[in-house]
């Protein structure tokens, strides 16, 4: 009978003598170390290179983009409102500059009145223009060592001062921040120094009724002679309500009427009815045309022909939303 062969044994290899010694080392180690804590970690330094010339220049261009911002997004500003640019979508400015950019009512003529301060500051230094704000080769200090503003903030204490006051007053907030471009609290500082010593008190009230004077001032180009009723009451400045809006004006374009009050309440109910019509978007052209007649008027009262002009634009504003209710339902 065959012997069955036989099953070759599968070679089992013995642990080298090297991975004896490795394991054998690694135990060492970690015997030997005590406090893993304590061990020492060796990373190597990595140099930052300094920018290039291309990376300066493409640093210094965008810095230039924020530094100018405020003012050109103002000066746009400015354009959409005195053009009616906004006027196929929305009836009003306001309405127009919330829905479309998100700015609540009083920030988009904070930044149209800042411009008005820059254009200002711009005149002490000779050689600087305006157009240069809308240039790449805007920065906040000139070829002459003359900081200017970089955002609106800065500027909303000088707003109310005459120009030359605003100059003056900013260069003293540049010296008070070592040459550099103050903060926002430097200059109202400075402002609040300024106005103490020439402080005259606004002794003008709620609900009364002012007449304004646009004199210097482009921010109230198309306002003077208008009259308006006072909303809020600033230290140098009025928050006031006029026909097609609502403007912060400073003291010295402001003349009171010095109405009695029962002329005040007699404008302030004319106030709220061309308020109601201007909400009126289907308002048109002759009745803007009558309202911005209304708003500057000299006298606080209508006469009888007004009146019935006024009414019968109020009559054709009800029918025309009675009409556009029933036809929704």
């Amino acid at each position: 009978m065959a012997k069955p062969p036989s099953r070759r044994k599968k070679a089992t290899s013995a642990p080298s003598n090297d991975s004896e010694a490795t394991a054998s080392s690694a135990n060492e180690d970690i015997s030997q170390q005590v406090d893993p804590g304590s061990a020492t970690i060796t990373v190597a330094a990595v140099e930052i290179g300094e920018l290039t010339e291309a990376e300066q220049s493409d640093r210094l261009h965008l810095e230039r983009q924020v530094e100018k911002a405020f003012y050109l997004a103002g000066k746009a500003l400015v354009e959409l409102r005195d053009r009616k640019l906004y006027r196929n979508t929305h009836k009003t400015f306001e309405d127009y500059c919330r829905e479309r950019f998100g700015f609540e009512r009083r920030y988009p003529y904070r930044l149209m009145e800042s411009t008005v301060v820059v254009d200002n500051l711009m005149k002490m230094c000779p050689i600087r223009t305006q157009n240069d704000l809308g240039a790449d080769t805007f920065t906040p200090e000139s070829s002459e060592g003359q900081i200017l503003p970089i955002n609106e903030y800065q500027l909303r204490p000088l707003i109310p001062l005459e120009p030359e006051v605003q100059r003056d007053a900013w260069q003293q907030a540049v010296q008070q921040a070592g040459g550099k471009v103050p903060s926002g609290r430097v200059v109202k500082d400075v402002v609040q120094r300024i106005m103490e010593r020439t402080q005259v008190p606004n002794t003008s009230q709620l609900s009364e009724v002012c007449q304004i004077l646009a004199k210097d001032n482009p921010e109230l180009r198309g306002k003077g002679g208008c009259w308006g009723i006072i909303s809020h009451v600033g230290e140098f400045s009025c928050t006031v309500k006029t026909w097609d809006g609502e403007y912060t004006v400073g003291l010295q374009y402001l003349k009171s009427f010095n109405y009695l009050p029962i002329e005040c309440e007699q404008m302030q109910s004319l106030c709220d009815r061309i308020t109601r019509l201007r909400e009126n978007e289907n308002l048109e052209e002759p009745a803007h045309t009558m309202l911005k007649y209304l708003g500057e008027l000299k006298r606080p009262y209508l006469t009888q022909f007004e009146e019935k002009l006024l009414s019968f634009i109020e009559q054709e504003c009800e029918l025309i939303n009675e009409t556009s209710s029933s036809d929704n339902c």
